[in-house]
């Protein structure tokens, strides 16, 4: 159950009595004011008409917040929800402070408080980047990349990734994922600054970013075990995505836990509209959620 939908469509329907009783019952008596001047004194100001005419109370200030309420509810259920990047695990796409706009009907129109597909208008492409219900723990919204589409064989190994698409041919082998170098990247991390290679990666025809950090161990053996596969190869089972994060060293993703099926897609990433750095010294007395800075060359599509 989704509560702030929930709680989004009580202020709709609460808001919707107070405006429908305010229309019927107090609106009348407003307009039977305004009449009444107008005949006393025809040049009555405009703006002293519409003050008049202004819901007043409790009951008409809230009735007034109807369609603000309706408009967010259907705006949020169905095209566009913001979210927060909570943690560094899609760097350098994606930073912990972006705020992400992503689009809800790109996959399915779904029920606004269960997030069950209504109608189905499409499905995840290689590359898109996505926010899905966590599948060990629904009430948690993550976000990664797709690598993996229903049908393909994914393999990691030595921190190079592998694909063989579903329908290759029965002697075709998995393509090794090419990159090329791109810089580096330094993250503060608690023993210091840990230093990463950025690549341009090529996910068969999809260039964006990765970073591997060559110092941190791949934790092959943490890999999630799939029936008949040795570890770190996996096969994409029917209506079901293979997602990693951009920060290849730290991400918890499908290497981990397994795939993500369709129905626990929310939706695909299309941009980043606001931004805020969170950077302070030790010796700040902010709290750590008050942000320090805002980011401006970070708005727009996906870095």
């Amino acid at each position: 159950m989704n509560i702030f939908s929930v709680i989004l469509a009580l202020l709709c329907v609460l808001a919707g009595v107070c405006w429908y009783w305010d229309f019927k019952n107090r609106r009348p008596q407003r307009k039977a004011a305004v009449k009444a001047l107008l005949q006393k004194a025809p040049d009555t100001p405009k703006k002293q008409i519409r003050d008049l005419m202004e819901p007043k109370g409790f009951v008409g200030g809230c009735g007034s917040l109807f369609v603000i309420f309706l408009v967010i509810f259907l705006l949020r259920a169905f095209l566009i929800e913001p979210f927060r990047i909570p943690s560094g695990s899609m760097l350098p796409t994606l930073q912990s402070g972006d705020f992400i706009a992503v689009s809800k009907y790109s996959y399915g129109i779904r029920n606004p408080f269960t997030g069950s597909v209504l109608i189905k208008t499409g499905a995840p492409e290689r590359g898109d980047v996505v926010v899905f219900k966590y599948p060990e723990d629904p009430s948690v919204d993550y976000i990664k990349r797709v690598v993996g589409l229903p049908g393909d064989v994914i393999i990691y190994a030595g921190k190079q990734l592998y694909i063989l698409p579903d329908g290759s041919g029965s002697d075709a082998r998995p393509q090794l994922i090419e990159r090329r170098a791109d810089g580096t990247f330094a993250e503060k991390g608690p023993m210091g600054d840990e230093n990463y290679d950025v690549y341009q990666e090529n996910l068969l025809g999809m260039e964006h970013r990765i970073m591997v950090n060559p110092n941190a161990p791949d934790l092959h053996e943490y890999f999630f075990a799939q029936d008949g596969l040795p570890r770190g190869a996996w096969k994409v089972p029917a209506d079901t995505y293979f997602v990693m994060g951009d920060n290849r060293d730290n991400s918890k993703d499908s290497r981990f836990w397994g795939f993500v099926p369709y129905d626990n897609l929310v939706g695909r990433t299309f941009g980043i509209w606001l931004s805020f750095d969170f950077d302070r010294g030790s010796d700040s007395v902010l709290p750590s959620w008050v942000p320090t800075s805002f980011n401006f060359s970070r708005l727009g599509g996906l870095h």
